[in-house]
C-alpha cells in the first residue's frame, strides 16, 4: 500500500511532495520539495491493520490540505491518459512561453502540469525559468510523446524508455 501526493502553489512557492507506504506494521512517511532530499519518519504500529488505518488518516489529512495524487516520476507505468493530459497542458503553455507572457493564466496551467509531471524547481519557483523558450517546451513534449509511444502498440519495436526523469535529467540540470 503506497501513495504519492503533491502540492503545487506557485504564488506561495510550494512544490512539495508527501508519500506514505505500509510495510508490515510500519508506516513509512517521506516528504519534502520535489527534487530535493526527502525527510523520512517511520511510524511503528501494533499491527498491519493499525498501520493501514494511520495511512488512510494521514492521506485524508494531506488531501484536505490540497495535496493531490500523482507519481514520483513519469515512467513506463504511468497511465497513457495522464501523459496525454500533460502533453495538452504543454501545448497550452507554449503560446505563453513564445510571447514571454508569464501571467496568472500561465502559472495556473504550469501548476496543473507540475501536478502530473513532478519537476524540480529549486528552492524558489520562478515560472519563467522552468520553460525559458519554446524549445524547452518542445523538449519536454518530445519526452512525453516518446513515453506515450511506448504505451501504444506498433509494428516496429517499441522505444525503450524507462522514465521521463532519466531522459530529462540533463535538461533540468540546466536550470
Amino acid at each position: 500500500m503506497e501513495k504519492y501526493l503533491i502540492f503545487v502553489d506557485i504564488a506561495n512557492n510550494n512544490n512539495k511532495f508527501w508519500s506514505a507506504k505500509v510495510e508490515n506494521n510500519i508506516l513509512v512517511v517521506e516528504w519534502g520539495r520535489v527534487g530535493c532530499k526527502a525527510q523520512q519518519k517511520n511510524h511503528e504500529c501494533r499491527s498491519y491493520e493499525q498501520a493501514v488505518l494511520k495511512f488512510h488518516s494521514l492521506v485524508h489529512q494531506k488531501k484536505s490540505k490540497g495535496y493531490s495524487e500523482s507519481q514520483a516520476e513519469v515512467n513506463s507505468s504511468t497511465d497513457a491518459q495522464e501523459i496525454r493530459t500533460a502533453i495538452n497542458f504543454l501545448e497550452l503553455l507554449k503560446p505563453y512561453v513564445a510571447q514571454c507572457n508569464y501571467n496568472i493564466a500561465f502559472s495556473n496551467l504550469l501548476e496543473r502540469y507540475l501536478r502530473i509531471v513532478p519537476t524540480p524547481a529549486g528552492t524558489k519557483i520562478v515560472p519563467e525559468r522552468l520553460f525559458r523558450s519554446v524549445d524547452d517546451v518542445d523538449h519536454q513534449l518530445n519526452f512525453l510523446n516518446a513515453m506515450l509511444e511506448s504505451h501504444e502498440p506498433s509494428s516496429q519495436a517499441p522505444t525503450k524508455i524507462t522514465s521521463l526523469k532519466s531522459l530529462g535529467k540533463n535538461f533540468w540540470r540546466q536550470l
